[in-house]
């Protein structure tokens, strides 16, 4: 079973939480992830930029962060992700991009990092981007605002 729960800060309009776990949980199956426990926080810049800070010693906005929480060898996925729907919001704009699509990018990118996909060299990139453009385009990504 993929278990996803789903948080939004209340302050802010977060996706569909349904269509949201729909989404990270095709990725996951598609990866061939087994079993899966994990939280998606969908918050503002603030939450993001302490955890960047904490977690990471670098004090800047970011807009996706992704806690594996056991081994990445183990079978079963446990993790958090963590969206800054501002910044997605601001990257959407940046890139021409509509919101939900961002928004869905983000989920997907971060569900990719929870199954130790990497994102440091111009090969790792090109990797993850082409990965997010597949399963978005297997996913209607326009639906998670529909509420």
């Amino acid at each position: 079973m993929i278990a996803v729960r789903v948080e939004i800060d209340p302050d802010l309009r977060g996706p569909d939480p349904e269509v949201t776990k729909a989404l990270l949980r095709h990725v996951l199956k598609a990866e061939g992830v087994p079993e899966a426990d994990v939280t998606l926080v969908f918050g503002d810049d603030e939450l993001l930029r302490g955890l960047k800070k904490t977690f990471f010693k670098k004090d800047q906005f970011t807009d996706v962060i992704a806690f594996r929480l056991n081994d990445y060898n183990e079978p079963t996925v446990e993790g958090e992700l963590y969206v800054s729907l501002p910044r997605a919001e601001e990257n959407a704009r940046e890139l021409g991009e509509p919101f939900p699509k961002e928004v869905g990018r983000l989920i997907v990118h971060g569900g990719l990092h929870l199954l130790d996909y990497r994102d440091h060299t111009s090969e790792e990139k090109q990797q993850m981007q082409s990965l997010e453009d597949r399963y978005l385009d297997q996913f209607p990504w326009e639906t998670l605002f529909n509420t």
